[in-house]
């Protein structure tokens, strides 16, 4: 089918016998200012077969032996696959239910997307598209671990936008009928996570075929109010962007070599993801706030008013937040200033787009002043309450939201919104070949 994103993978997962509150580990790029999470992750693991060996934390990742982790690596993913501690299972996708402390699990699909359908680059019309900008510098360190490597492991989630709940949670209502997988505590405050397998047959057809009407036009352009203008959007990125577009840059190095028939079903082309509901009531977006250093909190929202009404909007200081539509508006805080800033008749989808559009432009003529990305209301006013500094509160992202600002916005700006706490990410479990 022409809009088919998604692939039915070979799943490698450890032989019986391995201890997988070792095996599994969170995603590389966590803690990465903690080496002490993974000091006490190494040792947890000790000798046991892990994917701590088939990964490298990020915190490693400009130490001087990096090169040398990186070999080993290779070599262990090479020792896992040909002693038998890695097994490849029948094609399938795996569901996943992860509770990690809250009131409710986690539920996902793990299976492969094709990254044909995937472009990280602004103004990309692609199926499968990030939901912030990737930071390009970011990929090479990362490409050059995935380079000579024989295994992926995933930690990528991919967002549907699915409200009534259509496609995932109906699965999870017959997983007595299912073979499971795995069933393991995570270390390190992680959680329990279950896994049930699902062979390539019957049920995953419906799976795929539900997914792709997500890629169906007309529904599409009602569920958002667009036109055909705006680009399908399926799938967002909406975790491991970086491993996602690092999967894609080894994918375009891969197929420089290959004709257009060996390319179709190389394993390469496809990454292994974890597959989720936006509306999955564990999922928690939180808005990430905006602290300024190093500015006049006067001359800042006097440059801002006139830089939003130069794009054709209305834009003012006020004591507090107004109660008209079509409307965009931040309360403030500053050592001896505070209200809220607005903004009518945006020219932005949603909230995040504009502030930081009008930001971006103060930041570039400004070189002086600092921005800061703060989780927590209570840490922005602390911040703002010191001379030089200015903090801004963003209002809470609806999920609806997320989806909505990416097709009409393009890329969000960086630093959009917050999911989840660190302990509650991916951690790695299962792998998927990547050579032929």
């Amino acid at each position: 089918m022409a809009n088919r994103c998604t692939r039915i993978p070979e799943i490698m997962f450890p032989r019986e016998g391995v201890d997988l509150s070792k095996w599994a580990v969170i995603a590389c790029d966590q803690y990465t200012s903690q080496p002490d999470y993974w000091a006490e992750t190494d040792k947890t693991v000790g000798d046991a077969p892990s994917t701590l060996r088939l990964t490298l934390p990020e915190v490693y990742l400009e130490d001087a032996d990096v090169a040398a982790r990186t070999e080993k690596i290779h070599q262990t993913m090479q020792q896992y696959v040909q002693d038998g501690t890695l097994r490849t299972l029948p094609a399938g996708v795996v569901l996943t239910e992860r509770w990690s402390g809250g009131s409710c699990p986690r539920r996902g699909i793990v299976l492969s997307v094709d990254l044909e359908a995937y472009e990280y680059t602004p103004g990309s019309a692609s199926l499968i598209r990030p939901t912030e900008k990737t930071v390009v510098e970011r990929i090479p360190p990362r490409l050059k671990v995935r380079q000579g490597a024989c295994l992926e492991l995933p930690h990528i989630m991919i967002l549907i936008d699915d409200p009534d709940r259509q496609i995932i949670e109906p699965l999870f209502e017959q997983t007595a009928s299912y073979d499971k997988l795995y069933d393991t505590d995570l270390m390190q405050n992680g959680g329990h996570i279950t896994g049930w397998f699902l062979p390539n047959g019957p049920e995953t057809e419906v799976i795929e075929a539900k997914l792709e009407v997500l890629c169906d036009r007309e529904t599409f352009n009602k569920k958002y109010g667009c036109t055909d203008a705006q680009a399908l959007l399926p799938y967002a990125v909406g975790d491991g962007n970086h491993s996602m577009a690092t999967a894609k840059a080894y994918w375009e190095e891969v197929k420089k070599d290959l004709t257009a028939e060996e390319q179709e079903n190389h394993p390469a082309r496809f990454a292994l993801v974890e597959v989720v509901n936006i509306h999955d009531e564990s999922l928690i977006i939180e808005p990430i706030h905006r602290a300024l250093f190093g500015v006049d909190a006067d001359e800042l929202l006097g440059a801002l008013t006139d830089f939003y009404n130069g794009e054709g909007c209305k834009a003012y200081v006020a004591d507090e937040a107004p109660k008209s539509e079509n409307v965009h508006f931040f309360p403030f805080c500053s050592a001896n200033k505070s209200g809220v800033f607005v903004v009518e008749n945006p020219k932005w989808a949603i909230p995040i787009a504009t502030i930081q559009t009008g930001l971006d432009a103060y930041l570039e003529t400004h070189t002086s002043a600092k921005i800061d990305y703060i989780h927590g209301t209570d840490v922005v006013v602390s911040l703002a309450e010191k001379p030089g500094n200015l903090g801004f509160i963003l209002p809470d992202i609806a999920k609806n939201d997320l989806f909505r600002g990416v097709v009409f916005d393009g890329v969000l700006p960086r630093k959009t919104f917050s999911m989840g706490e660190a302990h509650e990410k991916r951690y790695y479990m299962e792998a998927k070949t990547i050579v032929k």
